[in-house]
């Protein structure tokens, strides 16, 4: 059912869902299993299709895996779930090329791609050959931690570099006359995320080949949090009609990720609209005041209602009254500790204001090999106290360090039971066992303090 015009974008196919165009936005999210456990990943995927996903993302790390990945989709076709299976792959074209046979869309990252500029070309053309052939759709994914030296070296790390280093790739599908594309250009700053969609966006407008956008705030964290950093970037685009799918990554079980990815489906698709029942503006300060349905509700309503606000800096202060239903209970939020915590945690997401650490972390995928939600809650109970510090936890190398290239310091898994610790972009201590790597991390802040 075509619902929404979407900033006039092309429509792209991943298998039987449609991307861009009139459609509604897709929500989507990513197996946190080892695609190499076929039994495992099959249970996550069929949980995140009961739960609503429409498109299910599994890394693929290694081209034995794409056999692996090959043995999932015949098991979930056998039980007639037909969602369409997206391959994550990062420092491999051949993966990408072999993985294209087999599933209905490839994300690749250009960052990762092939070093060498005129091989990527090259590879790259040879990848969309073969999605021609199979009718795979790709996504040119770029993040902001993974620009190559070379974009950096002309644009800085900067939203400019991400939609600079994106342009180049698209103007090679064009080259190559394949449209079957989806972008990303994701960060874990939402100030640096939102620009850089904006800039991407109005470039393709101009140019008149629009791709369908992905949006997402990467490596956002956990809890409410991570909700609210979401909320606050994805919600900035798609209230100005940018944004075709979303993922909302959450370093926890990859279904929480949709409820809140469906929610912000359909406010912006017009299908649900805030619980906020008053505005009152002095200057640049707002009070709001809601009837909120329940406490998740109030959570999401609330860094939608502002989260462009603050970011834009159209606000600097915002006030927040009314009430919220919980456990059966009506809750007053005027002048409440609670009210105060959300509007602590809106300011620290749109950047306009830290109360307490700044975190990154991945959600984790089949490259983690530690338990890296448990890790990232004990880390965040330990480092609390350093106000203003950003600290990143990373699942694996791929992610970090490029990822966490904000970070102040950073936790990297490396497998085996093993740590790096980084202080800025530089590893500081390697094959740390996991056991002391806190505890190391913590002495690390300390002395350089």
């Amino acid at each position: 059912m075509k619902m929404r015009k979407i900033m006039n974008s092309m429509e792209v196919k991943a298998g039987n869902v449609v991307i861009g165009g009139n459609f509604p936005i897709v929500i989507q999210t990513m197996c946190n299993t080892h695609t190499s456990d076929v039994e495992a990943s099959v249970s996550q995927c069929i949980r995140l299709y009961e739960a609503g996903a429409q498109l299910i993302r599994l890394t693929v790390p290694s081209l034995a895996q794409v056999e692996n990945l090959k043995q999932i989709k015949d098991e979930l076709r056998s039980r007639d779930i037909d969602t369409p299976l997206v391959a994550d792959v990062h420092f491999s074209s051949e993966i990408a090329i072999a993985a294209a046979e087999v599933v209905e869309k490839v994300r690749i990252n250009p960052g990762n791609f092939h070093k060498d500029h005129e091989q990527a070309r090259a590879q790259f053309a040879r990848l969309v050959q073969v999605c021609k052939e199979n009718g795979t759709a790709i996504r040119i994914g770029l993040n902001h931690g993974s620009l190559g030296e070379r974009i950096t070296g002309l644009y800085g790390n900067t939203p400019l570099a991400m939609k600079e280093a994106v342009m180049e790739w698209l103007k090679m599908c064009v080259e190559n006359d394949f449209y079957n594309v989806v972008v990303s250009l994701k960060a874990s700053n939402t100030y640096v995320m939102t620009e850089a969609y904006r800039l991407l966006a109005k470039e393709m407008q101009e140019t008149g080949i629009v791709f369908p956008l992905h949006l997402g705030v990467t490596e956002a964290g956990n809890g409410d949090g991570g909700r609210i950093k979401s909320a606050v970037g994805i919600s900035a685009l798609l209230s100005e009609g940018i944004g075709d799918t979303i993922r909302v990554s959450l370093t926890e079980d990859p279904a929480n990720e949709l409820p809140v990815a469906a929610y912000l489906a359909d406010r912006y698709g017009h299908r649900l609209h805030s619980s906020m029942v008053s505005l009152k503006l002095e200057g640049k300060k707002a009070t709001a005041t809601y009837a909120a349905p329940s406490k998740e509700r109030l959570l999401l309503d609330f860094a939608c209602d502002f989260g462009k606000r603050l970011l834009d800096k159209e606000l600097d202060e915002v006030e927040l009254c009314g009430t919220y239903m919980h456990d059966g209970e009506e809750q007053i939020l005027d002048g409440s500790s609670y009210a105060e915590y959300l509007v602590d945690e809106l300011m620290q997401a749109a950047r306009r204001r830290f109360y307490r650490p700044e975190y990154i972390a991945c959600p984790g995928c089949g490259r983690t090999m530690y338990n890296l939600e448990k890790t990232f809650e004990e880390v965040k109970r330990r480092t609390a106290h350093l106000k203003g510090t950003v600290i990143a936890v990373m699942g694996c190398i791929v992610n970090g360090p490029g990822e966490m290239a904000d970070a102040d310091w950073g936790y990297v898994g490396e497998g085996n039971g093993k740590v790096s610790i980084y202080k800025g972009k530089s590893p500081v201590l390697k094959h740390v066992p996991e056991a002391e790597a806190i505890d190391r991390l913590l002495e690390l802040i300390k002395a350089d303090d």
